[in-house]
């Protein structure tokens, strides 16, 4: 293997899905700030997402529909022409 390519802080990083409440411990070199205690009592650095396989539709089958309709009713409703 090549030397002086490899990043010097690939480290164990916990993972949360804050949508779903999931976390899951990987290596990682993302840079974070916060900290939590996993199962093994071990302290990690944590790093939040919005989205991962266990709340992503694609993955999960069910699909989070959202009102367009009721907002863009609201819209014109609001900025209307009277």
């Amino acid at each position: 293997m090549k030397k002086n390519i490899h990043p010097e802080n690939y480290r164990l990083v916990v993972f949360k899905d804050l949508s779903c409440d999931y976390s899951f411990l990987t290596k990682s070199t993302v840079e974070t700030k916060d900290t939590v205690v996993w199962d093994d009592g071990k302290e990690y650095p944590l790093y939040s997402i919005e989205i991962s396989n266990k709340s992503h539709p694609f993955f999960t089958g069910q699909q989070n529909l959202v009102d367009t309709a009721g907002r863009i009713e609201k819209f014109q409703k609001k900025y209307s022409k009277k």
